[in-house]
Order: C-alpha cells, then structure tokens, then sequence
C-alpha cells in the first residue's frame, strides 16, 4: 500500500476499540500492520469494528502454545513496531512483553496502550474511556449549564487520547530509533492523552478565562454565539461566531437587530441572548438556515446525522467518506501531496493471511507447515 509510511512493518496483538483505532490510521498511512488475532476468530472485529479493522493482513497465533510465541518473537525480528492494548503485565506472562521482543531486535518500538498508564495506584484495575476522561478533568468540563457531565461518545479517550496517541508516539519513536539505532517502550494513558486534548482548558483555567463551571464558558455552550440550536423542523445548527467580524455577519444574516445583541461579550448577558437567539433559529427549517448561511463567514453550519454527512456536496468533492465493500466509512486522513495512499481494503476474517504473511516475514514452507500442524498458528 502506498503512503508516507510504506515499508515500515508493524505487528498489532489485536484487541478492542483503541487498538484497532491505532492500527488503522498506521495501515491507512501505508504501513504494512500485520494483525496478529486468536485461533478461532476475534470478536472485536465485530460489533461496528469492522472499519477499525481495514487496510491489514490477519495472521491467527495461539499464544498459550510455546511455539505460538516463537512465533510472534521471530516475526520481531523484521518488524519495525509492535504494540498492544492488554493491562499492564500480560504480555510479559505470555511471554511477548518489551524484553523478550526487544531481545531479538533492539530497534523495535514496543507500543502499550492502557487507560490508566503501566504503572501508579490504579494501573491493574478495569476502566473504559468514560472512567479515564474522569480522571483527567475532561468529562467534567462537558455538558450544560447545571446539568450533568456528558460523555461525549468515546471520542476523548479511547480514539483521540488513546489510539491516535499511541500512533503519534509510535511514530515519534520509529523516527528516533531510525537515528539512534535503539528501540523503546512507549507509554501511552488514556488518562494522559485526554489530558493534553484539555491542555487549552486547563491554560485558560490559569489565566482566569476558564470558571469550572460547565455551560459557562466560552467554548462549553456558555456563549450565546458558540452553541447548538434547534430548529422549526426538529433539527439543529450549530453556531461558532466567535470573532467579532464573523458575529456581525451572523446578526446580518438571522436578522438579530435587538441592541441586547451589541453586548457579544457581556458574559452575564450570555443565558439572556441565548434564549434571545433560540427563539429567532426556532422560526425556520435547519436547510432554510443552511441555505441563508451557506458560503459566509458567519460559521453556522447544520448538524448532520450519519447518513446525511457522507453525502453533503463538500464532503462529497473532496472525497471525505468512502465506500469500502459495500460500507461507507470515513476516508483515511490527513492527506499528502506526494504521499498519496490507496484505497482501503475491506477486514479479513482472523488467519486469512495466516501463510503468506509469514513466508513474507523469513519462514519456510516447512516452518508453516509444522507450525500449522502443532496448532502454534491457524490459517483458514
């Protein structure tokens, strides 16, 4: 596959959510990420993971067989990354951990993705995203005026704070080992990583522009020009007229003549002006807005459901979804300019690609086929 990262070789000891999440954008910039799952099929693939689970080639190994982990060793000593999504400790017992695999090439990265990091008071206890943003103060932050926190999917932790790190750091590392010669261990939290996507928050906090408060803020639904509203049709648009230039075209252009509006920033105003301006978007349908606002810079757009965003004419000019096997799912991004991937391939159920991808990675056919016999490795 094409992409900035073609030819480099990444192992994936496939789990749940934020490991696939990680492997994808790797395979999706060109990386070969070879998915190791269990004998027998891996769940994980199912239930709406299927998408996070493109672009790789499937190899089935049974790590309780000790074989099955000479295995994983050997295929270490071609691959450039391997990463993984256990609790801290369990691919030490298996016999696959940071030591055993950077023995056999010292250049490895060794990616590890937890909630709550490898080490620390609560590294070895079970959690979810939602657990995680806890702790690092974003869940807090997230929600309406005297309302309760609100999960925001499991965007912050699991994808953002935890997948997409641990692709950043692996990166990071993979470019330093290209210098230096020497593999490492990456540490990546979900704790931490949703931590440093509230790093703007946690600066305005300092600075006295930040009150704690939920739905008090700037950016929180506290500003009446920074919120979501609903329409005479049931529907929403979403309203960020932040600058003053761009506050002034959406007063233009909704026809918000009450003076109250000339007080943007009067924050005491802001509850008042938002009931104002609720009341005014509540008069037309989300398309009629969409049409008024439609190529100004009063930054409203209209708030579109799963089915409808694929097929918007700027995400349909610029190619923003794609159709993989009968599946629409989002393109793979960012883009190059020289750099260009190719199209996704569809998920391979586990063990696929279970021979042709170790006769790649040095093995014999005789190797295969006794490896294959002892059940160390199935292919289907």
């Amino acid at each position: 596959m094409a992409g900035p990262l073609q030819g480099i070789r990444i192992l994936e000891l496939a789990g749940i959510g934020p490991g696939p999440f990680c492997g994808m954008m790797l395979a999706d910039m060109g990386a070969e990420v070879i998915r190791i799952d269990r004998p027998g099929g891996n769940p994980s693939a199912e239930g709406g993971h299927s998408v996070l689970f493109r672009n790789r080639r499937s190899i089935a190994v049974n790590l309780k067989q000790p074989r099955g982990v000479e295995t994983i060793l050997r295929l270490c000593e071609t691959a450039d990354a391997i990463f993984e999504g256990f609790r801290p400790g369990v691919t030490e017992r298996l016999g696959v951990g940071p030591d055993a695999c950077l023995a056999r090439n010292p250049k490895l990265v060794y990616g590890r993705m937890t909630g709550w990091g490898q080490d620390g008071p609560l590294a070895h206890t079970a959690g979810h995203d939602m657990n995680y943003i806890s702790l690092s103060g974003a869940l807090h932050a997230i929600g309406r005026r005297n309302g309760p926190p609100v999960p925001p999917l499991n965007l912050v932790g699991d994808f953002g704070g935890g997948g997409m790190m641990l692709a950043f750091g692996m990166v990071c590392a993979l470019l330093e080992a290209q210098k230096s010669g020497k593999g490492q261990v990456v540490d990546s939290s979900m704790v931490e990583g949703s931590a440093a996507l509230m790093a703007m928050f946690y600066g305005m906090k300092t600075q006295g522009l930040y009150n704690g408060q939920r739905g008090s803020n700037l950016l929180d639904t506290g500003a009446h020009f920074y919120d979501v509203y609903e329409t005479s049709d049931g529907k929403y648009i979403s309203v960020g007229a932040i600058e003053p230039q761009f506050y002034a075209i959406l007063r233009e252009k909704a026809g918000l003549d009450d003076p109250d509006f000339n007080q943007q920033m009067n924050f005491p105003k802001w509850p008042q002006l938002t009931d104002k301006l609720a009341a005014v978007i509540k008069t037309k349908t989300r398309d009629e807005w969409a049409e008024i606002f439609e190529g100004t810079d009063a930054c409203v757009a209209p708030v579109l459901d799963m089915d409808e965003a694929p097929k918007h004419p700027h995400n349909v000019a610029r190619g923003s979804f794609i159709e993989v096997d009968g599946e629409t799912q989002p393109a793979p991004t960012p883009r190059f300019s020289r750099s260009a991937f190719d199209a996704p391939s569809p998920i391979k159920r586990p063990g696929t690609h279970t021979r042709e991808t170790l006769l790649d990675c040095g093995f014999s056919e005789s190797d295969v086929d006794d490896l294959i016999k002892d059940g160390a490795v199935t292919q289907l």
